[in-house]
């Protein structure tokens, strides 16, 4: 048995309808725009002590898969959703150990908004926030916030260095000690130690300081997923939490290994980088009765062209409907969205059609079994890979499946020595960076 442990956390792809037309979905479908499956989910990790739930966002209706609203709207996987940010404000009141990461687009807000939402949203959640970083990609959201479209890939994220480098200007413009609260001289906070920032750079001006007190982990953890070699190098300058996906374990050894030295050679410490990959296992009573589910999955959805393509129409800002589904996209195919997605794909030579098939195909990855059979593989897949962490996600979550993972895969891992079975510190940060125990 391996020894190797490692972090968890959750995947949400956004604020939006989980499974609202499969079976088990129940109460799920009339209760999330209210918060109450979230807050259950909430609860279920904080149960299995998962590190962190991260939630997905975008701000559009997407249009690119045939130039119409219709697909999504019709399956309610890019729209509605609502804000993170909200969410997290409410998740932070029913939890007490859980991290909590909302996205929000540097291209959407400014840094001064952002800076503030966050160190608010620390305070309430007594330091368990975190920031996941986007860049954004869609013209369509670009256009909501009165831009014509996205900047080219890079700039987005030259433009997100500077962002970053801006708001945590006005996180550090109060020093920690700024507030003093003593009654007998009547100072609330030493003015000598809030400063103001006056930065003005090539893409925003912010004259700080910022107006909240300093939050409990002063910085929110930063977390980012851009795998692109411009991503990667991004992650490295700023990410905590690195978000990756993969199959092939050399891939993403590889992978790990680039922002881990990127990080060390920028002079940071690369063992404050963790990166986690994205999973999502099939579990059941037996091996056999999780590989007929995983089967009936890929069978059941692999031919649903409509749905995954929408999706994936979206993320690469690429019509995919205009190709034929039965032929490999064009060698010369490029996006102005998610590169390394649309990379992906061209290069893989593979049809529209196998592409998604393989996209459910749950077994190539291993993580098909009964829980004790899972909790092995990926125990193995973690010290093959150096992996800091796995990302668990479903495309359809209901509460059932919440708890095959929390009351049978996560007991697992623990009797494996894993994962850990008490949160040791008080804030996100500190636990991200604690020993599994």
């Amino acid at each position: 048995m391996s020894s190797y442990s490692f972090h968890l956390g959750w995947f949400q792809a956004g604020f939006r309808a989980p499974a609202w037309n499969r079976e088990w979905s129940g109460h799920s479908t009339r209760d999330w725009a209210k918060g109450g499956f979230f807050v259950d989910l909430a609860r279920d990790l904080e149960r299995g002590c998962f590190d962190f739930m991260l939630i997905e966002d975008s701000n559009y209706i997407p249009d690119d898969y045939g130039n119409s609203y219709a697909s999504p709207l019709k399956h309610g996987h890019r729209a509605p959703k609502h804000d993170p940010l909200a969410l997290a404000a409410v998740l932070s009141q029913h939890t007490s150990r859980l991290g909590i990461i909302p996205t929000v687009a540097t291209t959407e807000i400014s840094p001064f908004r952002l800076a503030r939402a966050m160190s608010t949203l620390d305070h309430l959640s007594a330091g368990r926030i975190g920031w996941n970083i986007v860049t954004g990609s869609n013209d369509s959201a670009a256009q909501n916030f009165g831009l014509d479209a996205q900047p080219p890939h890079d700039e987005r994220y030259e433009r997100a260095d500077e962002f970053v480098a801006t708001v945590r200007s006005l996180w550090q413009s109060w020093e920690r000690d700024a507030v003093v609260l003593d009654q007998d001289s009547g100072v609330y906070v030493d003015a000598t130690k809030v400063h103001t920032v006056n930065h003005e750079g090539a893409y925003f001006k912010s004259r700080g300081p910022l107006n909240t007190l300093p939050s409990p982990q002063y910085e929110p953890v930063l977390a980012q997923a851009g795998n692109s070699p411009r991503g990667q190098l991004f992650a490295a300058q700023h990410a905590e939490v690195v978000l990756a996906g993969g199959s092939d374990h050399a891939k993403m050894k590889a992978l790990r290994d680039n922002v881990r030295s990127q990080a060390q050679r920028l002079g940071r410490d690369p063992d404050g980088v963790k990166v986690f990959f994205l999973i999502d296992p099939v579990l059941g009573e037996t091996d056999h009765e999780a590989k007929e589910k995983a089967k009936r999955i890929r069978e059941e959805n692999a031919n649903d062209l409509e749905y995954v393509l929408s999706n994936w129409s979206s993320t690469t800002t690429t019509d995919l409907s205009q190709f034929d589904p039965d032929q490999p996209l064009p060698a010369d195919l490029t996006t102005n969205g998610h590169q390394s997605q649309l990379d992906g794909m061209v290069s893989s030579g593979k049809t529209l059609r196998q592409l998604v098939r393989d996209s459910y195909a749950h077994e190539e990855n291993g993580f098909v079994g009964r829980p004790d059979t899972v909790a092995a593989r990926m125990q193995d897949a973690a010290a093959e890979i150096g992996a800091d962490g796995f990302l668990l996600s479903t495309r359809m979550p209901t509460r059932r499946y919440l708890s095959e993972v929390v009351d049978g895969l996560v007991p697992a891992l623990q009797r494996r020595g894993a994962v850990r079975t008490s949160y040791q510190q008080e804030t996100f940060r500190a636990n991200l960076l604690s020993g599994i125990s």
